[in-house]
């Protein structure tokens, strides 16, 4: 894929860029491996300060940064803005809470016969971070906001069709003080991370992406004995029992399916509605899909904008007529519009099962599939009936109900009477074909540290 900005709501090419040579690209690594050695000894008061000064920079310059995701990847641009505002929150919570989730822990001296003991968390070095297009901005702030504060300095391969979001983070860090190397993203192609991964100056790698790009990374890392992060793909599972406010859930599940035009790993995708009130959902959440509105991005009153690259349209085109073809009900939606650019109507399905394609894999794009189940058992094996576990969301007023779900359900995060999303304060992350390892919160910080033990006789 070359690397290019593609607006995905015309398919006109606005810019493209040369990947940079062997030669740029060594430099960028022996920089960062030199970088690392004195900024780790900086503080968290003079890290915090540079992070917040990236922040405010770049909540200043809000508003051209969310034009230009949403000129990038399609999403619409109040949706834009407010992953932009994210960002910010996410880099001051780091900037704020950094020293205190990285403290030395002291140890019961006693207990291990020492006159002292205790733990220390000290950073790795350069980290490469694997990037995807999604959520260009937030995915690469929360990777790189708690990586930075820790000590560490990053390495961003970003998706090939969102380079001129990543080259803006790239400049936001060091516009904002941070000594040069720190931060430093690398235009290269994907054929090209493997090397660089492999490469002795870096010391670890986060991925977010595909199952496929995971395990790529995850295999090329183990023989290097390199640490790891992966957060992959998702379909998450969407719960409604009898105890639930149904009005309130369908109109959260139409958002939960369809935001950020349906390319999110934690949207809900596969609604699993009991018996005794699955007409009264599937009417009402039939009738808010029906009832968005698609279009340009740019257009604040649009709902759902294109899909980011013709490949994921025609992806989610297949999967449909594969669902369709082997039995599958469209209630709404189904088909590709007839207008310029990667555009799919938000859509949904009943009867998808067994020996269908999209009973098995992600669908990332506004796509939804309804079932009907008896009971709560009958919810938590369907629910589970997936290879991925990253988020999943249950709607009940049911105490005994809801602590049956939340321990039953198998994924990362549980969202109950409300919609899966991801805040600084928690830890994200999945089990399963959905990836290990955490971001956010004090979890995700201390990924890329050296956990030392100090026994001291």
């Amino acid at each position: 894929m070359a690397i290019a900005t593609i607006n995905p709501a015309t398919g006109e090419t606005l810019k493209t860029f040369e990947p940079m040579d062997d030669h740029e690209l060594d430099e960028r690594l022996a920089l960062a491996a030199a970088a690392f050695e004195e900024y780790r000894a900086t503080g968290f008061a003079r890290r915090a300060e540079w992070m917040l000064s990236a922040a405010r920079l770049l909540d200043e310059e809000s508003e051209q940064l969310a034009r230009l995701m949403t000129t990038e990847m399609g999403k619409p641009l109040p949706q834009a803005r407010a992953e932009a505002a994210k960002c910010v929150q996410g880099m001051r919570f780091y900037a704020e809470h950094a020293e205190e989730f990285l403290a030395t822990e002291p140890a019961d001296a006693a207990a291990v016969k020492a006159r002292r003991a205790e733990v220390r968390y000290q950073p790795l070095g350069p980290v490469l971070a694997i990037m995807p297009w999604n959520f260009p901005c937030w995915q690469v702030i929360r990777f790189a906001a708690p990586a930075l504060m820790a000590g560490n300095v990053g390495l961003l391969k970003h998706a090939s069709n969102v380079p001129q979001t990543a080259l803006y983070l790239g400049e936001l860090f060091a516009r904002a003080g941070f000594p040069a190397g720190c931060f430093q993203t690398l235009l290269i192609e994907s054929g090209r991370v493997e090397g660089v991964l492999r490469d002795g100056r870096v010391v670890a790698a986060t991925l977010t992406g595909s199952e496929a790009a995971g395990a790529s990374v995850a295999s090329i890392a183990g023989g290097e004995v390199k640490k790891t992060v992966l957060e992959l793909g998702g379909s998450d599972p969407f719960v409604v029992m009898p105890s639930a406010d149904v009005a309130a859930a369908a109109e959260t599940g139409v958002t939960a399916r369809v935001q950020n035009n349906g390319q999110s790993c934690i949207a809900a995708k596969r609604f699993i509605v009991h018996d005794a009130v699955y007409d009264a959902f599937t009417e009402r959440f039939v009738e808010g899909m029906r009832a968005l509105r698609l279009g340009d991005p740019m257009d604040e009153t649009t709902d759902v904008g294109p899909l980011a690259t013709q490949r994921g349209r025609d992806d989610v085109e297949r999967l449909v007529a594969d669902a369709a073809g082997r039995g599958a009900h469209v209630l709404c939606g189904g088909v590709t519009p007839s207008r310029t650019g990667w555009y799919f109507e938000p859509t949904v399905l009943t009867g998808v099962g067994p020996g269908m394609r999209m009973f098995e894999e992600e669908v990332f794009g506004p796509v939804a599939q309804l079932y009907r189940v008896s009971d709560a058992g009958e919810a938590i094996a369907l629910a589970n009936a997936t290879g991925f576990g990253l988020g999943s969301n249950v709607w009940t007023t049911d105490p005994d109900e809801r602590e049956r779900f939340i321990g039953a359900l198998e994924s990362g995060l549980v969202f109950v009477n409300g919609m899966v999303t991801s805040y600084p304060e928690l830890p994200f992350g999945g089990v399963k074909r959905s990836g290990y390892g955490r971001e956010l919160s004090v979890q995700g910080i201390r990924e890329f540290c050296n956990v030392k033990t100090v026994w001291v006789g």
